[in-house]
């Protein structure tokens, strides 16, 4: 019963943040990128049912996404064009759901009948010919141009129109809601046990009677199912849907998202993909190499914080039911860290802004701001300086880390010594 509370105190507070949120950023981006945040939720959490839950790598999971898309697109036009009876704009994004599960259930059948480095080999060559696929049909896909549609086009309930951003946010936050308690609920079924066991141990789950392929087959077409939802949401969102929503390079976007949130826990690829997308909408506009700061963060994640953000932030969950003042203890190490941290990446990302400048053709003049301040980059003076930044912070890394580590031993020693009484 107290879990069944704790739970449902989780998604009353998620219904709260969607409804709030708009209302502290009033802004059009802000609206505009907080729905595409949703839509990533969605896709991650579908993508982490294959790669969390069910132990698949795939390199091409935005095969559905993208098919879904297109079919929505698709679908608004004939809607429009009056060729079909009009369907609510409210439940289109099942349609696309739709779509992915039935993709996903003639790919899946073939694809997870191989496990391991097999299997991802096969979904990297499924979207490689999604990708071929956008250029030579051009009748369904048109090419690099994509096609595009319009969600306004009869009455909804209540006056909506889906005109204003605002109303698009606020269904892809209630499909979001809905999406990401139906995949918590899965996780908590039968299935979803038989899902962690076919990835932990294949050759155990088949020995007790499970048909591992089977079992594989079904997670594949659930989450292709969500990966549709999203895909019909994000074709709402933008009214366009491009073969960049189908291909390679959104494959690889949600598995770094969903990697860095943490694919162990599902708290994790709602962490990751509000962070990603964030960076990508803002790093986007700060620099034009923001893919390499995406890749350092993820390269980062893989070596220091495999377990993800969400899974640091739930490594504390032994201190905070054992003794929330235990965590003020780490206040001042975290702090002193933080600060060592931000002084060595703020020297290293001037460092590398000046680099790139300097050595990029279409850059005009010398002189490039860094932090609202305008430096020379011939001058020999701007490059030691931030040079010594970065090496101060560097320093200041390997004197705080440490202790860190040290109070966080002695805080985890608290918390045994306390569970032993």
């Amino acid at each position: 019963m107290i879990q069944l509370l704790k739970t449902n105190s989780v998604w009353l507070l998620a219904l709260i943040v969607i409804l709030v949120s708009p209302l502290v950023f009033s802004s059009g981006f802000n609206i505009s990128l907080m729905g595409l945040m949703g839509i990533m939720i969605i896709f991650a959490l579908a993508y982490n049912m294959l790669l969390g839950q069910g132990g698949m790598l795939s390199f091409g999971h935005a095969v559905y996404f993208g098919l879904a898309g297109y079919f929505t697109i698709h679908f608004l036009q004939q809607m429009e064009s009056g060729s079909i009876g009009y369907f609510p704009i409210s439940l289109l994004p099942l349609f696309g759901g739709v779509v992915g599960l039935f993709f996903g259930v003639l790919i899946g059948f073939v694809s997870t009948r191989r496990a391991g480095t097999i299997f991802a080999l096969i979904s990297l060559g499924f979207v490689e010919m999604m990708t071929a696929l956008a250029f030579i049909l051009i009748s369904f896909f048109n090419g690099e141009e994509g096609i595009q549609g319009d969600r306004f086009i009869g009455p909804e309930p209540f006056g909506i129109t889906y005109g204003p951003g605002i109303q698009v946010y606020y269904l892809i936050g209630v499909w979001c809601l809905i999406a990401m308690i139906a995949m918590y609920a899965i996780t908590k079924t039968p299935f979803g046990r038989m899902s962690n066991a076919v990835r932990d141990n294949p050759e155990r789950a088949q020995f007790v009677g499970y048909n591992t392929q089977r079992v594989r087959w079904l997670a594949f077409s659930l989450s292709s199912f969500f990966a549709g939802l999203a895909g019909a949401l994000y074709a709402l969102h933008f009214e366009h849907i491009g073969y960049q929503a189908s291909g390679l390079e959104l494959s690889g976007e949600i598995l770094l998202a969903t990697y860095m949130g943490g694919i162990g826990h599902f708290l994790g690829p709602i962490v990751g993909a509000v962070l990603f997308t964030f960076l990508k909408g803002t790093l986007s506009d700060l620099s034009s190499i923001w893919y390499f700061y995406l890749g350092a963060v993820f390269l980062l994640s893989v070596l220091y914080a495999p377990t993800g953000i969400a899974g640091l932030i739930l490594r504390h969950e032994p201190v905070w039911k054992t003794d929330f003042r235990l965590l003020g203890k780490m206040a001042l190490p975290y702090l002193g860290a933080l600060i060592a941290l931000v002084i060595a990446a703020a020297g290293v990302i001037a460092l590398i802004e000046m680099i790139n400048f300097a050595t990029d053709e279409y850059s005009s003049g010398t002189i490039i701001r860094i932090y609202g301040i305008g430096v020379e980059t011939r001058s020999f003076l701007p490059w030691l300086a931030f040079g010594i930044v970065a090496l101060i912070g560097t320093g200041l890394c390997k004197v705080t880390f440490p202790i860190v580590t040290r109070n966080w031993n002695d805080v985890m020693d608290t918390v045994k010594e306390r569970m032993l009484r």
